[in-house]
């Protein structure tokens, strides 16, 4: 692929979606539903949510003639179906002789399911089944189709109801296969319901354990479903809610205890222990929070609705129930929520209501500190931590706060008319290494004294004031970045809903250059931006903007579908400086002896977006790739933040692999650069696990969790040099591309400097711009 640097270019053609760049896995479950097995259904999806709560993927509906009163009750118990009306033409086509009841539909229509083209796992399940158990295995399974095996009739067939199907099979190929054997005839119709899929499988399946579909006419006699069931399957002609069948006493009572009213099962749903997902704790707890003013499902729907980045959600739930005086962890979810927003008036009382109780009195204190310390109030903040301390001296939260609040600033040394004023993520000390490299790195794209001889920090996530507005106004000038600074869930505030806290009146009273440089769109697969209140900040900061400049052009495309045409073209590329730290750092030389080491980075913020149900797999595959890797060289882990270090102790604890933690979150800037300059590969998941060796000549290979690294890879025409943790042969793939590498590694780090050039062009095009800008 050809990228074009140039500044100021129209919009460029629309991006991959970021599920494409990063590989993650769209998983669906379907089922086939009429009317006259809509009772089932609806049994199925309660028992679905209540045996495994932490899961909710789409649900997709195949049906031919659902009423509009049916298509309601589906949907009030799932927030994520998708209806599809299915191809009735293939029925009329395969039919054989006058059959025309439920079991024939339903075996042609279910095929329906192979012609679903935006999924890479879909799971059927049949309208009569419950679902008893964990279904953890099948949403990790990867190859082929899995089925049981038929247990009347022969293991080479499989049993109808549960398929798990993958990518290869939801293609226009296999579809052609079945519909030339449907067409044909040739294949056995039996009450199985599969013959059409039998007879192109011919025994090619992946056979899964009986207890994934357990047919009930195992149970004759009044057997006990066995105790570790998965999924009941009610076949037969006699189905439970139509009366049921003698001899199946104690199966259909097992049916019958997911017949319930809505408001049954939303109070079944809020008392399952565990993790719940987000999704259907929002979509259950929602109405029951309104039909009963419950304060604790209130808080528990609030707090998931902090968790996801939904703010005001979180603060409109809470203000629609009476909350007790003395109900602390509700004064403090609500608390959350209202700074979140920038009520901070109204968040600080709520908070101070939770410090009264033990048990909540630490996390409160820790929020009072953070609002203290956003308003400028060092000395508040610090009183506020240590008293979240003297209730619990373990408390991270009250340390970090009251470490930050008692650092010294240091002494400006330069005057304001010589400064430029800088807009950044300042990192705390055992912070993340590649926030803390890049205020300085952003510095030495200006010039090389970093120092407040010529710059003046401006906290990010502190309130931008009238009194910092006046401060940034006396200086030559304002730059802002670098980092993923467009990223809704970090400090988040309502004063912009970006990492900035900045109100639009003052960000309109700036009155000197506004630079906006290297800043990236760093949101998730599944996240999402308060749109209203970002979108009019964003457009404000582009116009006030004399230089406009993203670090990657997944990024500029992101943005520029966000303002009016008119702004378009001020937005353009503007290379992360770490990308070319050895250009910029002074003096810098390229490292005589490298150490005979790779060094392998994971991250785990926001883990669930960025592995979704493959973490196993990711961990297995590294497992695999490591081993193959360490015959080469020595493997460490070097870990950005604390966090990071769990790759260490996963692999060791699942896989029983050692490996020597490199604790980069300690290190200096120095020190991080001359780390990463002296291996001879880096393996990184954090975009700066990539960015920054790459900036000092090592060659890398991204593990892509997140679009920003499959963006910056692109930016430099090099999209081999990164692998999605979602890859189904990660493990070999990552050995492959790690020992050519190494097996060549003067041509690698050739090809790197080969690269790094086109950014080093693009980025002294811009320093030119900037000098004029500036003066």
């Amino acid at each position: 692929m050809t990228v074009t640097f140039q500044p100021g270019t129209s919009t460029p053609a629309p991006a991959a979606s970021t599920r494409d760049l990063t590989g993650k896995r769209r998983i669906a479950f379907a089922s086939y539903v009429d009317e006259n097995y809509l009772p089932g259904f609806l049994a199925l999806l309660r028992s679905l949510a209540l045996s495994n709560p932490g899961v909710c993927e789409d649900f997709v509906v195949l049906h031919d003639d659902l009423r509009p009163a049916s298509v309601a009750r589906i949907r009030a118990l799932h927030p994520r179906i998708v209806l599809r009306r299915v191809n009735t033409a293939h029925y009329d086509a395969y039919r054989k002789g006058d059959q025309d009841n439920y079991l024939v539909r339903k075996a042609y229509f279910i095929l329906d399911v192979f012609r679903l083209r935006e999924y890479d796992t879909v799971i059927t399940l049949d309208t009569d089944m419950v679902v008893l158990g964990d279904l953890g295995e099948l949403l990790a399974l990867r190859e082929g189709i899995a089925a049981v095996p038929q247990f009347f009739y022969g293991q080479h067939k499989l049993n109808s109801g549960l398929l798990v199907v993958q990518r290869e099979y939801l293609s226009d190929a296999f579809c052609a296969r079945l519909d030339a054997t449907g067409r044909s005839g040739d294949y056995e119709l039996d009450k199985h319901d599969q013959g059409i899929l039998n007879a192109v499988l011919d025994g090619d399946f992946v056979p899964l354990d009986a207890r994934y579909n357990y047919v009930k006419r195992r149970l004759s006699g009044d057997l006990p479903v066995p105790e570790d069931t998965a999924i009941l399957h009610f076949t037969g002609r006699h189905k439970p809610w139509q009366g049921g069948e003698t001899g199946y006493s104690l199966a259909e009572e097992c049916w019958r205890s997911f017949e319930m009213s809505d408001a049954e099962f939303h109070a079944a749903y809020l008392a399952r222990p565990g993790t719940l997902h987000h999704d259907l704790l929002v979509h259950y707890g929602t109405p029951h929070v309104a039909r009963t003013g419950d304060v604790e499902s209130a808080r528990r729907v609030a707090a998931a609705h902090l968790a996801a980045g939904e703010y005001q959600e979180a603060l409109d739930i809470l203000s629609g129930v009476h909350i007790p005086l003395d109900e602390a962890w509700p004064h403090e979810v609500l608390g959350h929520a209202l700074m979140s927003v920038s009520r901070d008036d109204e968040a600080r009382a709520r908070l101070l209501l939770a410090t009264a109780a033990p048990n909540r009195a630490a996390t409160a204190f820790a929020r009072l500190a953070q609002l203290a310390w956003v308003h400028g109030d060092n000395a508040e903040a610090l009183k506020y931590a240590t008293a979240g301390l003297s209730v619990d001296p373990t408390h991270r939260s009250s340390r970090l706060w009251a470490q930050r609040a008692a650092a010294v600033p240091a002494q400006e040394l330069g005057a304001p008319e010589d400064q430029l004023a800088h807009v950044a993520f300042y990192m705390d000390r055992q912070g993340n290494a590649g926030d803390k490299l890049l205020p300085e790195t952003v510095r030495l794209g200006f010039g090389p004294d970093t120092t407040s001889r010529r710059w003046h920090s401006v906290h990010a996530h502190r309130l931008f004031d009238r009194a910092a507005l006046e401060r940034v106004n006396s200086r030559r000038g304002l730059v802002i970045g670098g980092g993923g600074l467009f990223i809704p869930d970090t400090m988040p505030n309502g004063n912009s809903a970006w990492q900035w806290n900045v109100p639009d009146e003052h960000l309109r009273g700036i009155d000197v250059p506004v630079i906006v440089y290297a800043v990236g769109f760093n949101a998730f697969d599944g996240q999402s931006y308060r749109a209203g209140r970002f979108h009019a900040s964003l457009r404000l900061l582009v116009e006030k903007a004399a230089f406009f400049g993203l670090r990657n052009h997944g990024s500029i495309e992101k943005v520029r579908a966000l303002l009016p045409a008119a702004l378009r073209d001020k937005v353009r590329f503007q290379p992360c400086p770490t990308t070319v730290s050895r250009q910029l750092v002074p003096g810098w030389t390229d490292p005589a002896h490298r150490e005979d080491t790779v060094l392998l980075n994971a991250a785990y913020d926001r883990a669930g977006l960025r592995f979704g149900h493959d973490y196993g797999h990711f961990l297995a595959e590294t497992a695999k790739a490591v081993r193959a890797i360490g015959g080469h060289t020595e493997v460490r882990c070097v870990a950005h933040s604390l966090d990071d270090e769990r790759i260490a102790f996963d692999l060791r604890r699942e896989h029983g692999i050692s490996l020597p933690v490199v604790p980069m979150y300690d290190y200096d800037n120095d020190a991080i650069r001359e780390t990463y300059a002296r291996t001879r590969l880096v393996i990184g998941m954090r975009g700066h696990a990539g960015m920054i060796p790459f900036g000092v000549g090592t060659p890398v290979i991204s593990l892509i969790s997140h679009p920003k690294m499959a963006y910056f890879l692109r930016d430099i025409e090099r999209p081999e040099w990164g692998v999605s943790v979602h890859d189904r042969n990660l493990g070999a793939i990552l050995t492959e591309k790690a020992v050519a590498m190494l097996d060549d590694h003067a041509a690698a780090v050739a090809d790197v400097h080969d690269r790094q050039r086109l950014l080093w062009k693009v980025t002294e095009d811009n320093a030119a711009e900037l000098r004029r800008i500036l003066g």
